[in-house]
């Protein structure tokens, strides 16, 4: 038998997940031990498991409950729904990213009037339709993929250095 604590740590969760997921159905303790305790056995493991594995395709705390309770055929039809709202999902994204590379297709003399400033740019975003979620990635992915670039893009915004430390700790974290 499993505490909720070596369960969680097992799957790289915290206690407090799996309390949710007990909390909506999801996950069930198979008894408890004579303190109280909730104790779980290797079939919650497993199921937990596959929630994990699931998850990680980022499908839905709903549509997991639907494969593991009816796991005959329910599978292909809620990953092929998955798969085009990922579709759906990547080519908004990539709709951002070529309003951001229209954006910084400016001439460079035009940028260095400080026509754009952090708040004007992100005003842009925002009306582009980029949430802020949105733009954390932008972030992330700059950083990952160009931070040089990145630093120099920061400081063209006119965003003083302790901000672009922070912007650029915040974007190396994901």
């Amino acid at each position: 038998m499993l505490t909720i604590s070596k369960l969680a740590r097992r799957c790289g969760l915290s206690r407090s997940t799996l309390l949710y997921y007990e909390s909506i159905g999801l996950l069930k303790p198979v008894s408890r031990t004579a303190a109280r305790y909730r104790a779980y056995g290797e079939k919650d493991a497993r199921r937990l498991e596959q929630i994990c594995v699931y998850r990680d395709a980022g499908l839905k705390l709903d549509d997991i409950r639907t494969i593991l309770d009816r796991p005959a055929h329910a599978a292909p039809p809620v990953l092929k729904r998955r798969l085009v709202e990922l579709t759906a999902e990547i080519e908004r994204l990539r709709s951002h990213r070529r309003a951001i590379l229209r954006l910084l297709q400016i001439k460079a003399s035009v940028w260095r009037k400080e026509m754009i400033t952090k708040d004007k740019f992100v005003a842009v975003m925002k009306a582009a339709g980029l949430s802020q979620e949105d733009m954390h990635r932008f972030h992330v992915e700059f950083e990952r993929s160009a931070p040089e670039e990145h630093q120099e893009f920061l400081e063209f915004l006119k965003i003083p250095k302790e901000e672009i430390g922070s912007i650029r700790e915040w974007s190396r974290k994901g």
